[in-house]
């Protein structure tokens, strides 16, 4: 399949994550709220304009993507889930962050690095998601084993070059976003 589409599919999934951020039910926010202090302690934890927190956040944004690379076999379920999810994180922490600041503010934090984490990170899951489909279209399709080594190849290329994007999202993100935020 074109290698567009993957990105259309994944725009798609991130986007209903973002609606569902925007819509989100208190219950649901009440099931993650575990899941949001642990976020809430290691922001806590990260100190801007320091190396230690550039690499962590750049670790972080790789193994996410990386995770979801190698994962992707597995019904497509660990991209599907982190387009989703991480759509809804945004909309959901920027709505409570507008309330409580203003859009400006939430702009701010996000458009800097936003600008190279967020097309890495569709990039991305779409190779992610394009390769995983193949695999398992293989499982089943003899025809299309033969696909699995170019596919694999070209997908990584796609990958290498989100994971390239993510360096200066984490750059902009640990030295340029915090002077936005005072």
């Amino acid at each position: 399949m074109n290698y567009r589409l993957w990105i259309f599919i994944a725009i798609f999934l991130f986007s209903v994550g973002l609606v569902l951020g925007i819509i989100a039910p208190a219950g649901l926010t009440n099931l993650l709220s575990e899941d949001i202090a642990a976020l809430e302690r290691l922001g806590a934890m990260l100190r801007p304009f320091t190396f230690s927190t550039l690499i962590v956040i750049l670790v972080k944004n790789f193994f996410a993507l990386l995770l979801g690379f190698i994962f992707s076999p597995i019904l497509c379920l660990m991209p599907v889930l982190s387009l989703l999810v991480n759509g809804w994180a945004i909309a959901y922490v920027s709505s409570e962050v507008v309330g409580q600041k203003s859009l400006g503010f939430v702009l701010a934090a996000l458009i800097p690095h936003g600008i190279f984490e967020i097309p890495a990170f569709i990039l991305g899951q779409a190779a992610a998601l394009s390769f995983g489909t193949l695999v398992l279209l293989a499982i089943f399709k003899k025809e299309k084993r033969s696909l699995l080594l170019p596919s694999l190849k070209q997908n990584a290329r796609y990958l290498l070059i989100a994971l390239v994007l993510l360096v200066p999202a984490a750059i902009m993100e640990t030295y340029i976003t915090p002077l936005l935020l005072v």
